[in-house]
């Protein structure tokens, strides 16, 4: 039997901002953007179908919650999303999200929250315009954010992460409340505000572009 897919759209209507927010997510997910004047969203979903509500500019994804014969077959779920990116976006990524892999440099980004539960994923952050803040929930872990070369960023560690990485350096297990900020952040305008949970592991901070490099 073959892999069931599905594609769907939302127009833009009257939209200012975006968001997208899934709630309940599946591995093997791809986010990027396009230019397409008169779509939201555009997305395709192969194996099990998600649930999804698009108004007034928000998209909510939740898959539902998947049988063990589900869960064995991994490689026949995914999704491939692309975001209108005339407008600023703040994106929500649940428990349960897994293998992403989002693009988000041609974005304009406001907020971006990862929820507890989400894996092995990475994530091209757009260059900030004014403060930019990511939150990072404890019990993530495998998380990559590669910023623009040279984007000032400040990291607060509210109770302990394990396996930390920051640009160049590799902090390790870090114990209680930590701040440690980028060359220049403290004054810059445009920058990233970065929160991670207590108990999230195998964190990357790092940067693309000249300079910094990719994974």
């Amino acid at each position: 039997m073959g892999t069931r897919q599905q594609e769907i759209a939302a127009p833009l209507g009257a939209a200012r901002a975006g968001r997208l927010e899934i709630v309940r997510g599946g591995p093997r997910l791809t986010l990027c953007s396009h230019e397409e004047a008169t779509e939201l969203y555009r997305a395709r979903f192969e194996g099990v179908a998600p649930m999804v509500l698009a108004h007034d500019g928000r998209v909510t994804i939740e898959y539902p919650r998947l049988s063990p014969s589900e869960w064995l077959r991994p490689h026949r779920r995914a999704a491939e999303i692309t975001l209108n990116r005339s407008l600023p976006w703040t994106l929500v990524f649940g428990g349960g999200v897994s293998s992403l892999l989002a693009d988000l440099r041609d974005l304009t980004l406001t907020l971006l929250e990862v929820g507890g539960g989400a894996s092995d994923s990475e994530i091209f952050l757009p260059e900030p315009h004014g403060v930019v803040s990511i939150r990072v929930a404890g019990g993530a872990s495998g998380i990559r954010l590669d910023r623009p070369a040279g984007s000032p960023a400040r990291i607060e560690i509210a109770d302990g992460a394990s396996k930390l990485t920051f640009d160049e350096q590799r902090l390790g297990a870090i114990g209680g409340k930590t701040r440690f900020a980028s060359a220049g952040a403290e004054q810059a305008a445009d920058r990233y505000e970065i929160e991670i949970g207590g108990g999230a592991s195998a964190l990357t901070i790092g940067q693309w572009g000249e300079g910094g490099g990719t994974r």
